[in-house]
């Protein structure tokens, strides 16, 4: 079947169900006491579920309005959302209220209700007392709470065929950089059909391919790329939960042996992940030779990790080359790059100091380098490389903004029409309109693209930009104790501009006089190998480092929290002007006698 007949994804899905009824397009793994249940969905089963909640959510006239789905099954949301678009409804999928961490979860989905505006919200009836609680306690009256997996919602027999256009909006995506004030990506059907034809291409799938996951559906890559690409090549895909992969990684590898999966992946953290929870036993029990496409993207990639993931599982199979390292964004819908499948990966040692500079240069000998990998070659978008100031193109080996321009960049942000105006509509060289500014920065190298970093994240220091996830990774080589923990880095505007290093580290067992050793070398080291004051460093207990749900470190809300006294280290070294920047209270509070471990000594490098 040729998807270039279909002109939306509705279209698309009911076609799919009609030609193939009774193939599975969807493998749910749930983890019970008695063992992992595999719950199968089928084409026909998914299009009939969708009618019947569709007919039901006819009855709010909900037709070009968003409608938030609220899920711990992939299969149960699956039908919700083909639901909403049989009925002419805009999902807006989100997490439970409870999901990840109960207070993180809870603000983001509360945002996320907010700003919709939605009036119906979708949920399964093992989450319907926790969501109804959650709707009672935002004083949401008006707002209904449908459970979908309940065989009387609904009767697909009534449902009434709703016709949708290219340019209605197929979801709204809501980013996860901020949980206080979520945005909503709006994507369109044309949007999802023209990127779908781009991931296509990039990966040079088939309907013989199998797409693994454990990403959350509310995650751009788990939702565009392993829920719905499926979809549009007539395969199927299988999931575990993300809790159940957080607390087993095995459980992904081993659905992907088990389930003969040929694509599938996550950010960076994940294949970190898998190196250090699966061990060498557990390794040669796997298969992994069918997994021809490992998808690496959403957080910065890392050599190291590519590395040691390949060296790990090449017992069970798994081939260097079936690394995928990619770059995609909400914003475009998903995918904008990717190498050439069975292409070995491109890793390339930069200047450190041209860098820092915005230029990109080959390394020298006896000069500082950093290894950056290649994200592959833009594939269904216009891409430039952008001063960031003036709006104009860098010449070639320049680092700047990231500017996209194409059918599979979304719409606009929900009910944001200034930031849509600002992100969405930038005009390059005073001449070339309609541009995305991805708020990422990078270079094309020989067609290449490389990213350096994210633009609102940069550290300006001496007039030289310190990129900070460089420093956090440095930072983890100090101490067996920081190998596996999160870091953020930022900085503050105390007396002058002034780095902060927040660091997880396992704490238990550790003496006053270790973490003191262990934050002097954390300094020794930035100070060599960055050539920077490091004069403020706070150790911290695992799980401190706020992260998005795809794994990104949330550094601005972490400067946030440090500078309303909010975030606190179990050891801290500070400088007396930042201590009384971010600690300006405590004299007031008393909180100078409770603290004594809090330390204000500092290090000239």
């Amino acid at each position: 079947m040729s998807q270039s007949r279909f002109s939306t994804f509705t279209d698309l899905l009911k076609a799919r169900a009609a030609e193939m009824p009774g193939e599975d397009v969807h493998v749910f793994l749930r983890e019970t006491r008695s063992g992992v249940v595999a719950e199968h969905l089928t084409y026909g089963a998914l299009d009939h579920e969708a009618r019947r909640i569709a007919s039901a959510l006819q009855e709010y006239g909900v037709a070009g309005l968003p409608v938030v789905l609220l899920y711990s099954s992939t299969v149960e949301f699956l039908k919700a959302f083909a639901a909403c678009l049989y009925a002419g409804a805009v999902p807006v999928p989100a997490p439970l209220p409870g999901e990840a961490g109960h207070g993180k979860a809870l603000n983001r989905t509360t945002g996320v209700l907010k700003d919709t505006g939605a009036r119906v919200v979708l949920t399964e009836q093992s989450s319907a007392p926790e969501v109804a609680l959650w709707l009672a306690r935002n004083s949401r009256n008006d707002a209904v709470c449908v459970v979908t997996d309940n065989s009387d919602t609904g009767d697909a027999d009534t449902y009434k065929p709703v016709t949708a256009r290219p340019h209605d909006l197929v979801f709204l995506q809501y980013t996860s950089g901020s949980v206080s004030e979520p945005r909503g990506v709006m994507v369109s059907h044309k949007n999802l059909m023209a990127n779908q034809q781009a991931l296509q291409d990039m990966l040079q799938t088939t309907a013989e391919d199998v797409f693994g996951s454990w990403l959350p559906h509310f995650h751009d890559m788990g939702l565009v790329a392993h829920l719905l690409h499926p979809v549009w090549l007539g395969s199927h895909s299988v999931q575990i939960s993300p809790m159940g992969f957080v607390k087993r990684p095995l459980r992904w590898l081993q659905s992907i042996d088990e389930y003969g999966v040929t694509i599938g992946g996550g950010p960076n953290f994940c294949y970190d992940l898998c190196v250090q929870r699966i061990g060498e036993v557990q390794v040669r029990e796997l298969d992994l030779s069918r997994w021809r496409l490992a998808l690496n993207g959403a957080e910065p990639i890392r050599p190291e990790t590519l590395k040691a993931f390949a060296e790990h599982f090449a017992p069970a199979g798994f081939r260097a080359r079936a690394l995928y390292p990619s770059y995609g964004l909400a914003e475009a819908t998903l995918a904008v790059s990717g190498g050439v499948p069975e292409d070995a990966h491109v890793e390339k040692p930069f200047d450190q100091t041209d860098l820092e500079r915005d230029k990109a240069s080959d390394s020298q000998p006896g000069q500082a380098t950093r290894a950056l990998i290649g994200c592959g070659r833009p594939v269904g978008v216009d891409l430039r490389i952008v001063d960031p100031i003036t709006y104009r193109e860098m010449p070639d080996g320049g680092v700047g903004e990231i500017w996209l321009r194409g059918e599979g960049v979304a719409r606009g942000y929900w009910r944001r029409p200034t930031e849509t105006v600002k992100v969405f509509r930038a005009v390059l060289n005073e001449e070339e309109s309609n541009f995305l500014r991805t708020g990422d920065l990078g270079t094309v190298v020989d067609g290449e693209l490389y990213i350096t970093g994210r633009l609102k994240e940069v550290i300006i220091i001496n007039g030289r930009n310190i990129y900070p996830q460089d420093v956090e990774c440095a930072v983890r080589s100090v101490s067996p104790a920081l190998t596996f923990g999160a870091g953020a880095v930022f900085s503050v505007e105390a007396a002058r501009r002034q780095l902060v290093l927040v660091q997880e580290m396992r704490i238990a067992g550790s003496t006053h006089e270790g973490l003191r050793a262990v934050a002097q070398k954390i300094q020794e080291l930035v100070g060599k190998d960055f050539n920077i004051p490091a004069g403020n460093v706070l150790l911290v207990r695992p799980g401190t480092v706020r992260r998005t749900t795809s794994g990104k470190v949330q550094r601005t809300l972490m400067r946030d929290l440090f500078l309303q006294g909010v975030l606190r280290g179990e050891y801290e070294v500070l400088t007396p002007d930042v201590r009384d920047l971010a600690r300006a209270g405590d004299t007031l509070l008393g909180e100078d006698l409770l603290r004594p471990e809090v330390v204000a000594e500092s290090r000239s490098w």
